[in-house]
Formats: C-alpha cells, structure tokens, sequence
C-alpha cells in the first residue's frame, strides 16, 4: 500500500537508498501536519480551536521550529523499519507461494500486515521518542533530541516505557490490512482491467485511497497508542495532556467516557490531507533518485530523460549488464591485439 513499485534494474542498495531519501525528504516536507495529528490525538490545548486554529496556536506558543518536532526521529526510524519490512515480508511470502511463484492479493497484503508489525517492533523506541518529542513545549523543553529522549526515557522509566502501546500496533495491523484489502479489490474493479497494467497515476490513486480507508479503519488504536506512549508521570505538560491510564483497556474506556466515541478520530484531518502531498513527494522523489541510478547503470542515456540507451536490453540486471559489458568490452580487445601486431 502506498509504496513504489521496485524495479529489476536497480539493485538492492540503490532501491534501498532511493526509498530511504524519498521517505525522508517526503515526511520532512509534511512535518507540520503530522505534529497536528499527533497533538490532537494526546489532547493538547493547541488542538481545540480545529484543524487550521492548530497551526496558529502552534505557531505563537513555539515559532516555526515547533512544527518539525520529533521529525529527525521520524526520519531515523525510516531506514531500519524499511530494511526489516522488506526483508520479513520477502520471508513470508516465499513461504506462501505456490509452485509456479505465485501468492494470492490476500495473503500479500496478510503478509505485509505481519511485516509492519515485526518492523514496527524494531523502531517502536525511535517512535515512542517522536511523540514525546512532539507533546513538550520546545521553549521549555524536557527532552534534547532523540539520543536524550531515548536514554531518560530508559532511565526514568524502564525498558518496557519504550514500548508501552506497542500491543495496539499488532491490533492496528488487522483493520488496517482488511482496509487495504478491500479497496485493492474494489479499484480493480473499477479501472477494468488487471494491476500489471496500471499506470504509474493510477497505483498513485490507488496507494492514497487505500492509506485513507485503512488508516481511517486502524484510527482509534493509533490515537490510544499516542496516548500511552505520552503517559509519563515525570514529563511536563504543557497544555493539560491527558495521561492518566493503567492500561490500553482503561484508556479507550477514558477516552470514550470523558470525550465521545468520535474523538479516537481527532486528527483525522490532518493526517488525510496528509495523504496526497506525503505520496506525491514519495513517488516524485523516488522517480528522480531511480533516474539517476539508472543513468549511472547505464539503462538510460540521460537522468533528466527517461530515453533508453540504444542496445541494451533493458530486462538484464545491473550486475547482469555489468558482466556483459565487461565481456564485449575484453572481446572488442582482443579482437584489436592481432592488427596491432600486425602493424608492427
């Protein structure tokens, strides 16, 4: 859901590197939106003039600086939750194909649900750090980057404070893969004919309508999983954060009680309009990086075009092509040897 289609012509490093910075770059550009989101979802006073009334309050209490809060550790958790999500969902798909090395829509996206939680198991600490980071009032602040958060967090509260609400990532993972399953079915459905055919619009279509039905499904696990891991009796908060649960079971029924049924939404806007700008960035910014690889591998004839290079067979790997290079390259000099012999 939502992630750029790998290409046979890149090699492994290079797709990693190109998602790696396209992630980057994509969620350090629509940084502001997510600190509204997860502000809204912890119940801070900078939320309850509405989406746009956030912006504002964010603004005058902590400058522009407040809106890239806990980003750089957003940004770090990208590489190691992409490198475990590859790796683990490669994994269990192997062990789902049949004979012939094909696996069903379901079980894919089953897979990649059970993928994103042992990924999300990994980097839950760097997340934790996030929120944390996101919640203080960056004047008065009581964590200095993600090395400081991580270590007092540690310090002060234990091993299992970075990853208090980590169960609810696992409960997430269920609505959000039916959320994706169902839309992947229907959209194939609607464009009338098979997913190897799409074009690069339509799996962008598809990538934004199936993030905005499965994130809405999972929405309520995500706002209490922000919560618990806000909780802290030893950080203060600056707007009034309500922080005061014994477990996840105890924080849905607050939540609900004291605030409604809709609020396990609040900062759904934001993180739906989120959508569009985070994966316009993600596949532009990939696009360009796999550009300029395939220029350096030889694929195309320039990394601003995307015109193939005249004899080479664009179905061959970049080690592949390499070694066939290396081949015509010794073959074309040996050939020479004889005439230069000859002249002499």
């Amino acid at each position: 859901m939502g992630s750029v289609r790998t290409d046979n012509r890149l090699t492994t490093s290079q797709s990693f590197l190109c998602g790696g910075f396209a992630g980057f770059f994509s969620k350090t550009v629509t940084s502001p939106l997510e600190v509204v989101k997860i502000k809204s979802q912890v119940g801070t006073f900078h939320c309850r003039n509405g989406f746009w009334g956030s912006f504002r309050v964010i603004y005058q209490h902590e400058g522009l600086r407040g809106f890239w809060k806990g980003n750089l550790a957003s940004c770090l958790r990208l590489f190691p939750y992409t490198a475990v999500h590859l790796a683990t969902y490669k994994k269990i798909v192997h062990l789902h194909m049949d004979e012939f090395g094909f696996i069903s829509q379901r079980r894919a996206i089953f897979a990649g649900g059970l993928a994103g939680v042992a990924a999300g198991l990994v980097t839950y600490p760097l997340e934790v750090a996030e929120t944390r980071l996101v919640i203080q009032n960056c004047k008065q602040p009581t964590y200095i980057g993600v090395c400081h958060t991580l270590s007092k967090i540690y310090r002060n509260e234990g091993l299992l404070a970075l990853y208090r609400g980590f169960s609810l990532t696992v409960l997430g993972a269920f609505p959000f893969s039916v959320g994706c399953l169902a839309v992947y079915v229907s959209v194939d459905k609607l464009w009338r004919e098979p997913p190897p055919r799409f074009t690069p619009l339509q799996n962008f279509i598809n990538g934004c309508i199936a993030a905005g039905v499965a994130q809405t499904l999972s929405y309520p696990f995500e706002t209490v999983k922000r919560k618990m891991q806000a909780q802290s009796a030893r950080l203060p908060h600056f707007g009034g954060v309500d922080v005061h649960f014994t477990g996840m079971r105890d924080c849905f029924l607050q939540v609900v009680r004291n605030k409604g049924v809709l609020s396990l939404w609040n900062g759904l806007t934001a993180s739906t309009i989120k959508i569009v700008p985070y994966f316009g960035l993600l596949f532009t910014c990939f696009e360009m990086c796999k550009q300029v690889c395939l220029y350096r591998n030889g694929y195309i004839l320039s990394p601003l075009s995307y015109q193939l290079t005249p004899g080479v067979d664009q179905s061959l790997g970049p080690y592949e092509l390499k070694e066939v290079k290396r081949y015509l390259k010794n073959r074309n000099f040996s050939s020479e040897r004889p005439s230069l012999g000859n002249r002499w």
